[in-house]
């Protein structure tokens, strides 16, 4: 039986494409997330049938402990291990932080951040039993830099850095690694939704948005492709990456060059 891959947040954009990727390169998946019944079966259906692996879905709610470390339990169940976790669930607000909602900054940090600890806790003791694994924390170039009025996510996402980095330390010795891959931006829906949200907040159009704030920021002026992000998982999660952990590898166009 190949290893396994669990992919938060992967019933669309980003996570779906990485677990596509793993899929692709023969890990049995489990993909978790929200969206239609009906899509997210032709979904798991679909990795399945294309990649000839076995696919489930947890719809286990990030903000939920007890949820997390269900996936846990089911995966290691099915697939007798759990050998790549893929902390990408994400949500995201755009406000300036005086009238940043607080219901908002408590969600984004449960969700970004969070549940990656939950994940983590809970996968570590199966991947120490087996002396092999892989996390892979989804941060952003905002794990890194900072932007306006993404108090909250900024603040998940540099907490993420910091979450990985210990876990790292922590396992060094044990066969597992733990890195995050920090994008740049990845025209994604929740990007979509950024979007809206920015040119609101700013008073300017969509257009403007995509070109004086985010690509803006990114020197190639083009969004990155969430296959890039894809590859960069399937290698992360392999052999051939064993001696790199605690790392952030930013994929963002050489935004963070700068």
């Amino acid at each position: 039986m190949g290893k396994s891959a669990i992919i938060t947040g992967s019933t669309s954009g980003i996570g779906l494409g990485i677990a596509d990727a793993l899929a692709g390169a023969g890990h049995n998946v489990v993909i978790n997330g929200f969206g239609d019944a009906g899509e997210i079966e032709r979904t798991r259906t679909d990795l399945a049938a294309k990649y000839g692996v076995e696919a489930l879905y947890s719809n286990a709610d990030m903000r939920r402990s007890e949820d997390i470390h269900r996936m846990i339990d089911e995966t290691v169940a099915a697939f007798g291990s759990v050998d790549v976790i893929v902390n990408n669930a994400g949500i995201q607000h755009v406000a300036p932080v005086d009238e940043f909602p607080a219901e908002k900054w408590q969600a984004i940090l449960d969700i970004n951040l969070s549940a990656a600890f939950h994940t983590t806790h809970a996968a570590l003791p199966h991947m120490k039993a087996k002396g092999w694994g892989r996390i892979i924390n989804i941060a952003s170039a905002h794990g890194l830099v900072a932007s306006p009025y993404k108090s909250a996510y900024v603040t998940a996402k540099h907490g993420m850095l910091g979450l990985t980095k210990v876990v790292a330390l922590e396992v060094a010795q044990q066969g597992i690694t733990c890195n995050a891959v920090c994008p740049g931006y990845v025209l994604t829906p929740l990007v979509e939704g950024q979007i809206d949200d920015t040119a609101k907040a700013r008073g300017i159009s969509r257009d403007a948005v995509v070109r004086d704030v985010m690509l803006a920021t990114q020197p190639t002026k083009e969004f990155v492709k969430v296959e890039q992000i894809g590859s960069l998982a399937v290698f992360l999660a392999s052999d051939a990456a064993a001696s790199i952990t605690g790392a952030a590898l930013p994929i963002d166009g050489g935004w963070t060059a700068q």
